[in-house]
């Protein structure tokens, strides 16, 4: 897997930021029709007044101006009880003002009102007060019960419920755009969740390389380094030089590591079965890799935590088990990539270090991002009794 800089995640919204406004439904514009409405109104309906007739016809004005202003207002400031009562009042003070006006556009608020309860209360009672806008409108001008009906024909007033078809159908169509919008928003936030958990994994997995090329070679450069200071005291120089000359070794061999790990990186796809061969080799260990099963291309993340984990098993072995001699073995089968490397016992004195504790860590993170397993212990039977040996099994996807 490449080195490859992972998408920002962009920002996050500001805790305190309120849903997306529904595209297309300028508030602006909710406000401009109800005062067409109310304006003309005033213009036209006759009698007004503050006296007699003209003062009954000025408060049932007022009252439908105020139910059907309520329209213009967020839908989260008026509960729903409200609203029905609110609604309520306007569809009789609607039905009362045609019958008391005898000149203008009275009708007009019956027929607004009926469209603005479809919209702001749900179905089943806006459907009700529909209906009783058309009976009340239809009944008083049916029954002559006011000087309106010299003005409009009762079947007009029948007709003022219908709007609230409208209504709901506006409303319903303002449902599915906030749902969308609101599904939208948890995409967003699950895509962005993705992209931290990527950058996470990414950071972790560049812990494990850089813990891979350095913790081991810097700590035995350290722990050479602090050996010829202890020695300079004794005077023996010859030991002196044995432990910088090892110093410089490890540090030559530190900053092949470092190259092949940077390269590495840089691979969108790491030839698995060439790389291990020129890893084992330049270990020391020639002709210690045996490879079993029919050679395939495997995934780059396989390739790439294989290869992390025969390092990290191999730098083990070069610290604990000097001398030792190790085995590599790749075997490709019929549903899984598995990877063994064993040692035997050191040959040569081991020099006590202590290590990052980090090592095997990282070889089971790398194995469980991959859904495989692994198994790390020593060798307690056969010719390699007292070794050590890691063995690590990827499934195929």
């Amino acid at each position: 897997m490449p080195a490859a800089t992972t998408p920002s995640p962009g920002p996050a919204p500001s805790p305190g930021a309120g849903p997306r406004p529904v595209p297309l439904r300028d508030r602006r514009v909710q406000w401009v029709i109800p005062a067409a409405v109310v304006v003309a109104g005033a213009l036209t309906i006759r009698p007004m007044g503050l006296s007699g007739r003209g003062l009954v016809v000025l408060a049932l004005f007022v009252v439908n101006c105020a139910a059907l202003g309520i329209r213009a207002l967020p839908d989260t400031k008026v509960p729903q009880r409200a609203a029905l009562l609110w609604f309520a009042t306007g569809v009789v003070a609607a039905a009362a003002l045609i019958g008391t006006a005898t000149l203008g556009t009275a009708y007009l608020f019956a027929f607004f009102i009926s469209g603005h309860l479809g919209y702001r209360l749900e179905t089943r009672p806006a459907l009700a007060l529909a209906l009783l806008c058309s009976l009340l409108c239809g009944g008083v001008l049916y029954l002559r019960l006011g000087p309106g009906y010299e003005v409009l024909p009762w079947a007009v007033g029948l007709a003022a419920g219908t709007p609230v078809v409208a209504g709901i159908l506006n409303r319903s169509h303002h449902q599915a755009v906030r749902a969308a919008l609101s599904a939208a928003e948890s995409a967003e936030r699950a895509a962005r969740a993705e992209a931290q958990a990527a950058v996470l994994t990414e950071r972790g997995r560049i812990a494990r390389d850089v813990h891979d090329v350095l913790a081991h070679s810097l700590a035995g450069i350290n722990m050479q380094l602090e050996l010829a200071d202890a020695l300079i005291d004794t005077g023996d120089l010859d030991r002196v030089r044995e432990a910088n000359a090892k110093a410089h070794s490890m540090v030559r061999d530190s900053l092949k590591q470092a190259q092949w790990t940077v390269h590495a990186l840089r691979e969108d796809a790491l030839p698995l079965v060439e790389s291990l061969t020129a890893m084992v080799e330049s270990s020391g260990h020639r002709d210690a890799l045996a490879i079993a099963g029919t050679v395939r291309e495997v995934p780059a993340p396989v390739a790439q935590n294989l290869l992390r984990i025969a390092q990290e098993a191999l730098t083990n072995a070069a610290r604990h088990a000097p001398g030792g001699e190790v085995r590599v073995e790749l075997t490709f089968a019929a549903s899984s990539t598995a990877l063994r490397i064993r040692n035997r016992a050191a040959t040569r004195a081991v020099t006590a270090a202590t290590g990052s504790g980090m090592g095997l860590i990282g070889m089971r993170e790398r194995v469980a991002l991959l859904r495989g397993t692994i198994t790390a212990g020593p060798v307690t039977e056969g010719p390699d009794e007292g070794g050590w040996q890691v063995e690590a099994v990827i499934p195929d996807e």
